[in-house]
């Protein structure tokens, strides 16, 4: 196990594509057998997932990657001029051809050409495509003399060609042509875990390059951005991580700032699964629920509140807490989101006019008598649920005079 995660953290410094994921473990291990080779290849992804670093790790681990790689992307340029981008034009070809022009297939005669949106060009375009792919030349826009060129070429699109070809949008021979070999980027909400990762790195980069001090993310922090869906993918996440560290400067990011600042791209029930209340509930339901609500959030700032004590005692372990330190309103806060916990599975303790009376002392001695029947009164269970070291279970259970019920 250790040699693959260090074989994979080798791969991600290799390719400048960071990711623990199991789909991206999966591609980088195809960039790592495809790049060597001459093959074109068409990768797939949505936009803003990375397509170009694919492609850019492929041609810089070729044997083409001291030579020129020229990224053309097909969706911006007019359809009445692509063919002279791309293959160059002759001396009067056209109104305004006032010199020979080379086209980009030239510029990149050596090394690769990155074709990004390759499912925007013109159907008359693709025919000279193919030519190239197939036979290495192409003629330019006015000239009647053939040019050859030794390119390698991958495409990209976030577009599905195969729905393409059947619609004749796109043609089957040239599709056929580059599909030999695809690399499938997946989407940053499927690769969530990725997240912290691709969170830290976009943070630290930017605080390096614009002089910033960055002192890094609360756990709960990485929690929100997970329940983000991202529709732009990690362009859109590198984006909200540099304005937020910008804007930011000098703290630790907490959940509260990513909320505010996803709201404006998001819904309040996007980010945040406790809002809102629905409206279907009693009276007394909705009260209750509204209350949970509290307690979820409260229970997050007493996390971010605990690991800011750690961060400032470097030399205390985890493990090494004493009994003084252990609190129990951790436990009586829910973990869950209240629209994941049935009505009558609430707990009485959370009743609103229990909820003013109980001392601490009281709040304590339940959280303690339902954990453990939570797991049938087993000790080493219920201590570890509770944070708490067992001899200081076993005290709690004698100083409240808790017992296992018949």
């Amino acid at each position: 196990m250790y040699f693959e995660e260090t074989q994979n953290d080798t791969l991600q410094k290799r390719f400048g594509i960071l990711g623990k994921s199991e789909s991206v473990q999966s591609m980088l291990a195809t960039i790592e057998q495809v790049a060597p080779t001459d093959i074109s290849v068409l990768i797939a992804g949505d936009s803003g997932s990375g397509k170009e670093l694919v492609a850019a790790a492929l041609h810089k681990n070729s044997r083409r990657g001291h030579k020129p790689f020229v990224i053309v992307n097909c969706g911006a340029i007019p359809a009445g001029i692509i063919e002279s981008e791309l293959f160059g034009h002759k001396k009067g070809a056209f109104t305004g051809a006032q010199s020979d022009r080379k086209g980009y297939f030239q510029t990149a005669d050596g090394g690769t050409i990155f074709l990004d949106e390759i499912g925007e060009t013109p159907l008359e375009t693709q025919v000279k495509l193919l030519r190239v792919l197939e036979q290495g030349e192409f003629l330019p826009v006015g000239s009647s003399m053939k040019m050859k060129v030794d390119v390698r070429i991958i495409a990209a699109s976030n577009r599905n060609l195969e729905k393409d070809v059947e619609s004749g949008a796109f043609r089957k021979d040239l599709f056929y042509r580059l599909k030999a070999i695809t690399i499938n980027v997946p989407s940053l909400k499927d690769r969530k875990e990725d997240i912290p990762i691709l969170a830290n790195k976009f943070a630290k980069d930017c605080a390096v390059r614009n002089q910033i001090l960055f002192k890094g993310f609360y756990e709960g922090a990485y929690q929100v951005m997970s329940q983000h869906t991202w529709p732009g993918n990690i362009r859109e996440l590198k984006n909200f991580i540099e304005s937020m560290v910008i804007l930011e400067k000098g703290g630790v990011i907490k959940t509260d700032v990513i909320y505010r600042y996803l709201n404006a791209d998001s819904s309040p029930t996007e980010l945040n699964p406790l809002l809102p209340v629905k409206l279907d509930r009693s009276v007394d339901q909705a009260e209750r629920e509204l209350i949970l609500q509290q307690l979820f959030m409260l229970r997050r700032e007493i996390a971010e509140m605990k690991e800011t004590l750690t961060r400032s005692l470097p030399g205390r372990a985890m493990g090494d807490r004493a009994a003084d330190e252990y609190n129990p309103a951790l436990e009586v806060l829910p973990e869950e989101s209240p629209h994941e916990i049935v009505n009558d599975e609430i707990p009485a303790i959370l009743n609103p006019q229990m909820l003013g009376n109980l001392t601490a002392a009281q709040v304590e001695k339940e959280l303690i008598l339902r954990s453990l029947q939570r797991f049938n009164f087993n000790k080493r269970k219920t201590a570890q649920a509770l944070e708490m070291a067992e001899r200081t279970l076993y005290r709690k259970i004698k100083e409240y005079g808790i017992a296992k019920e018949n």
